[in-house]
């Protein structure tokens, strides 16, 4: 069956709070998956909510990588979202497991726009030649 799309969205549970609640440390954990799963970092956005929390997300050529962290309850929700055959969001959903130091998880995977008619193909998305990417 050929999608377009892949996502794992994940719970990671019994993570380290002092991570979920470093907004850089976040920032570098969600890039790292995103470059280690063959990703093409467009843009990107992190916030650290008082008193504690990160939510952010990595916008990729092909799709995206969003986190919000509750640090008090040691919880991350997790939305792994890609395009293509390129990149393989499983190599982010260990990378981030491991970073986080999460002890426990449920995931969830889903093919997204399931292509019935034959013929078609996919076209890999790219950033426009004219838009400036974020440097990894």
């Amino acid at each position: 069956m050929k999608s377009l799309g892949q996502q794992i969205v994940v719970d990671y549970h019994k993570c380290n709070p002092e991570i979920l609640n470093d907004v850089a440390a976040v920032k570098r954990a969600m890039r790292e998956a995103a470059l280690k799963s063959g990703a093409t970092i467009v843009q990107e956005a992190f916030h650290l909510f008082n008193p504690y929390g990160v939510s952010g997300v990595i916008v990729i050529a092909e799709s995206h990588l969003a986190i919000h962290t509750w640090p008090e309850f040691g919880y991350a929700a997790v939305d792994l979202f890609t395009c293509g055959d390129e990149v393989d969001p499983q190599i982010a959903f260990d990378h981030l497991k491991a970073a986080l130091e999460a002890t426990d998880f449920t995931a969830m995977e889903m093919k997204r726009g399931i292509l019935n008619s034959a013929g078609l193909t996919f076209q890999s998305h790219k950033p426009y030649a004219g838009a400036a990417l974020v440097s990894a």
